[in-house]
């Protein structure tokens, strides 16, 4: 017989050990991480702590935590006089409400997004004035809308914000206005006036925006002001490019590439009556799939779901959700898309057809539901809700033959070509009155705060849209 004795580690020893997986390297995205946490995140949890703390106990040092940057203009009396300087809405560092600050900038700055890395890094535009490429135009955006995913940037938990542009932060993403200066070589089609509406990669907020042309599209007629112009250019590519993934765009019904030729064409939509689901309600029906299957949280929304062009409307506040699924399509989905996260992602893909599609474009429901901060319990139910993420098993989508598919077009910077035809798709639509505008909620860029609380209460129908001056009608 053989005996082995293990002499107990040394205090080094353990030490080492313990440290080794407090701080460790992630192999797949080359960065450290601590006790299997990105730092950001967890420095994010600390400041948004802070933040419910000061609040919520002394709120007279809240002053502290609002930090300013040279950009801002400090003198009162020059903002009175100077109507033409930039007002937009700051996000200094991760946070409750009182990080959106509406500031005042510094003579002939703007806001940009973060693909303008050749005019200045985001957010802003420099002090000292800049010559404006050819390939760009200054805005004089008198609406923005609000998404879901600004509120996520406030709180630090929105990726790309995180990686391309970093605090302080101008949010939002939709724009609508006129045009104020061309360059000097102007090559576009557009000129000072012109009335336009389009994306920015961040930097919407504000009342003066540095854009590519690209992301820029003249208002038609059909759309009576800039509010509603304002409240569908995300939502609807966002809505448009699920579909792409989905295999329906492009791509008409005679041609093998798309997936028209499958028997089995329905689709089941999650929050079917907000920004993203009432295009891909309207887009489903324009691309002749069907039954088209609506899935909404109120019973309020259920009409607005009919109405926007639903087969069927499952209300999951008043009956079972996967059980009325499977009334409406008892052979499974030929397409699902949901941006819940951990609430329905694993259930969504046990009602898939086989050959169905899973579209991932969102994460809700990991999300604290109408909170102005995040206090300590709602981290900790994130981190639960995160633990029981489902994962999809290889082997399992082979043999089903389902697919999971999952996008985020905040990281498209470099893919302007195909969201460019999808712009030009989406307003054809519209001006032949294929689809429609959102429901539009106004609001003024003072009450930008009510705009985020509205939105993530879940009461919202449509889309919000904040007005940067009184009156955004033309």
């Amino acid at each position: 017989y053989h005996c082995t004795i293990a002499s107990r580690p040394s205090f080094n020893q353990q030490l080492n050990s313990h440290s080794s997986k407090l701080l460790t390297m992630d192999a797949n995205k080359q960065r450290w991480t601590i006790l299997g946490q990105d730092p950001e995140i967890l420095l994010a949890a600390l400041a948004n702590i802070l933040s419910w703390f000061v609040v919520t106990f002394c709120p007279r040092f809240l002053p502290y935590l609002l930090p300013s940057s040279p950009e801002e203009e400090q003198d009162g009396d020059a903002i009175s006089i100077d109507a033409t300087r930039t007002r937009c809405i700051s996000i200094g560092r991760p946070g409750g409400m009182e990080q959106l600050r509406l500031v005042t900038l510094k003579k002939d700055i703007c806001t940009i997004g973060y693909n303008v890395k050749h005019v200045s890094p985001a957010p802003y535009t420099p002090a000292d004035g800049f010559e404006l490429p050819e390939d760009c135009a200054v805005v004089k955006n008198l609406a923005f809308s609000v998404n879901y995913a600004d509120c996520t940037i406030r709180w630090g938990l929105y990726e790309s914000a995180k990686k391309f542009v970093g605090y302080p932060i101008v949010p939002g993403f939709d724009v609508a206005g006129k045009i104020e200066r061309v360059p000097k070589n102007n090559n576009s089609n557009f000129k000072v006036g012109d009335r336009v509406f389009g994306c920015t990669l961040f930097g919407a907020y504000s009342s003066r925006v540095v854009i590519p042309t690209i992301q820029l599209r003249k208002i038609p007629d059909c759309i009576d002001s800039f509010s509603k112009a304002a409240s569908f250019p995300a939502v609807s590519l966002t809505a448009l490019y699920a579909l792409h993934l989905a295999g329906y765009f492009p791509g008409g019904f005679d041609e093998g590439a798309s997936r028209h030729k499958f028997k089995n064409k329905s689709i089941l939509i999650h929050s079917a009556a907000g920004g993203v689901g009432s295009f891909l309600v309207q887009m489903s029906k324009v691309l002749g799939l069907g039954p088209i299957v609506g899935v909404v949280g109120r019973s309020s929304k259920v009409d607005e779901a009919y109405r926007l062009g639903c087969d069927a409307v499952i209300d999951k506040s008043s009956e079972d959700l996967w059980s009325a699924a499977t009334k409406a399509c008892p052979d499974g989905f030929s397409t699902i898309m949901d941006a819940n996260g951990v609430s329905t992602l694993k259930e969504s893909y046990n009602a898939l057809a086989p050959s169905g599609r899973l579209i991932v474009f969102g994460f809700h429901s990991n999300l604290p539901l109408g909170q102005a901060m995040l206090n300590p319990l709602e981290w900790i139910k994130m981190a639960r809700k995160q633990s029981n993420m489902p994962k999809f098993d290889a082997m399992d989508l082979t043999v089903s033959n389902k697919s999971v598919l999952g996008f985020n077009l905040s990281f498209f910077a470099d893919e302007r070509e195909i969201l460019s035809d999808m712009f030009d798709q989406i307003l054809e639509w519209i001006s032949n009155e294929k689809l429609e505008c959102p429901n539009v909620v106004e609001m003024e860029m003072k009450n930008i705060a009510l705009a985020h609380e509205f939105i993530s209460s879940g009461k919202s129908i449509g889309k919000i849209v904040v007005s940067t001056e009184p009156t955004s009608s033309s």
